[in-house]
C-alpha cells in the first residue's frame, strides 16, 4: 500500500506506545506503576461533569459555529486575558477539540514549504510532526540543563536566519518541566519582532506553577499581535477525554483558523464547552487543592530520584514531569526505560521519545498517587542497583 510522502515521518507519540506495552504486561498479571503518561490521574470536577451532563439534557448537542460558542469565547478572552495581563477580545479566540489543532493549523495557515520552524528539543513531539507535515523545515533548539533547561540562547541565535518564519515556545515545559524565563522570552520576543515571525506558545500548563509566577510571551511589547497562544483544559481541569482546546491569536488569523476548523473536524461538542465555561467560571478551589497536591508529589519524586546513586535530578518549577539525568549507567535511555519496565515493573519514558537531545534522561509523569510514588522510586533503587 502505498501512502503519501508527507505522512512517512509519522509515528506513534511515545507515552502511547510505552502505554500500550506496560498494558500488555498488565493483562498477563504483571503490577504496573503508570508514570509514562502526562494525564491527572483526577476524576474531572463533580460540578464540571454535572455541567456537560446538564448541557445534554438542554439540547446544546447540536453544531455550533466553527469558532465555538460565542458566550464560551467571550468568558476565554475574560480569562486568559485577565490572566496573561493582556486585553483579549473574543474575535481572537477560537475553540478546537482539544489543544493538539492548535499545533498544527496555525502552521497550516501561516507556513510554507521551505520556511523554518524552531522548537524546543527535548520537547513535545507534535511540534517536529506538525512541522514536517506542512513541509517546513524543523529547526530544533536545545535546551540548558545548567540552566534548569531554561532555552539555550546562543543556540537559538544560531538557528534564526532569514527564513525563520515561527519560534514554537512550551511554557512549562513536557518533558521538562521547566519555565522560560523572562530573560528568555524577551530576548525571544526581540528576535520575533527582528525577523517578523511567528511565535506558536505552548502554554498548556499555564496554570501549574509552583516556582513564582507564570509568564506568557503575549504579555510582552508588541508580542500579542504576533503571537498563537494554545491552551486547554486537560491539564487543569482534568479534562483530557473532553478534548477541549482553545486559542488566542490576532482576528485575520482566527478567521483563517475556523475556516480550517469547518472543513476539518466542523466544530468542537457545543455541550463541552458549556462545561467548560462552568469550569472557568466556578470558584477555582479543586484547581488550587490539585495543585497543592502535585507540589507535594513533585517533593517526594525529586527527593526520591536524588536519592539512588546514579540519577541526578533537578527541581522543576512546572507542569508534572521530571526529567532526570540518567548518563552515570551509561546505557541509552530506552534501554533503561525498557529495562525498568521490565525489571521493575514502572513505566518510564525515554528522554529520546521528546528529540536527540533527551538521550541520557528519563522522563517522569507524577500524575500518579504518593503511594505509588514511593513503590516506584523503592522498586527503581532495587532495579538500578543492579545495574552497577
Amino acid at each position: 500500500m502505498t501512502f503519501a510522502n508527507r505522512i512517512a515521518h509519522l509515528k506513534p507519540e511515545g507515552a502511547y506506545a510505552v502505554l500500550a506495552r506496560a498494558q500488555a504486561l498488565e493483562s498477563q498479571g504483571r503490577d504496573i506503576i503508570h508514570l509514562e503518561i502526562g494525564q491527572p490521574d483526577f476524576e474531572t470536577y463533580p460540578h464540571i461533569t454535572l455541567a456537560g451532563i446538564r448541557a445534554i439534557a438542554e439540547g446544546k448537542t447540536r453544531y455550533n459555529p466553527p469558532a465555538g460558542v460565542s458566550e464560551f469565547r467571550q468568558v476565554l478572552a475574560d480569562d486568559a486575558g485577565a490572566r496573561r495581563g493582556v486585553k483579549i477580545h473574543p474575535e481572537q479566540v477560537v475553540v478546537a477539540p482539544g489543544t493538539k489543532p492548535l499545533l498544527l493549523f496555525p502552521l497550516m495557515a501561516l507556513i510554507s514549504p521551505g520556511d523554518e520552524v524552531i522548537y524546543p528539543d527535548p520537547g513535545f513531539p507534535t511540534y517536529e510532526a506538525a512541522i514536517r507535515l506542512v513541509g517546513a523545515t524543523a529547526v530544533p533548539v536545545g535546551l540548558s540543563e545548567e540552566r534548569d533547561y531554561d532555552l539555550d540562547l546562543a543556540s537559538f541565535d544560531a538557528a534564526l536566519s532569514a527564513r525563520t518564519r515561527m519560534i514554537i515556545l512550551n511554557s512549562p515545559s513536557n518533558p521538562t518541566g521547566s519555565v522560560l524565563s523572562l530573560e528568555t522570552l524577551t530576548h525571544v520576543a526581540e528576535a520575533a519582532r527582528r525577523l517578523d515571525c511567528w511565535v506558536l506558545s505552548d502554554e498548556i500548563y499555564f496554570r501549574l506553577v509552583y516556582d513564582g509566577e507564570s509568564l506568557s510571551i503575549v504579555s510582552l511589547p508588541g508580542m500579542l499581535e504576533r503571537t498563537i497562544l494554545a491552551d486547554g483544559f486537560s491539564k487543569t481541569y482534568a479534562m483530557t477525554g473532553w478534548r477541549l482546546g482553545f486559542g488566542v491569536m490576532p482576528e485575520p488569523v482566527a478567521e483563517k483558523l475556523a475556516l480550517l476548523i469547518t472543513h476539518s473536524t466542523g466544530c468542537t461538542a457545543t455541550f463541552t464547552q458549556y462545561a467548560g465555561i462552568e469550569a472557568v467560571v466556578a470558584p477555582q478551589d479543586d484547581v488550587d487543592r490539585v495543585r497543592e497536591e502535585f507540589r507535594q508529589r513533585r517533593a517526594l519524586i525529586v527527593q526520591g530520584l536524588n536519592a539512588i546513586p546514579g540519577v541526578r535530578c533537578p527541581m522543576p518549577p512546572g507542569a508534572f514531569y521530571v526529567f532526570p539525568n540518567v548518563e552515570a549507567f551509561g546505557r541509552p535511555a530506552r534501554e533503561l526505560s525498557d529495562y525498568l519496565l521490565d525489571e521493575a515493573g514502572v513505566a518510564v519514558l525515554p528522554g529520546t521519545d521528546f528529540g536527540a537531545s533527551g538521550e541520557g534522561h528519563l522522563r517522569l509523569s507524577y500524575a500518579n498517587s504518593q503511594e505509588n510514588i514511593r513503590i516506584a522510586l523503592e522498586r527503581m533503587a532495587h532495579a538500578l542497583a543492579k545495574l552497577g
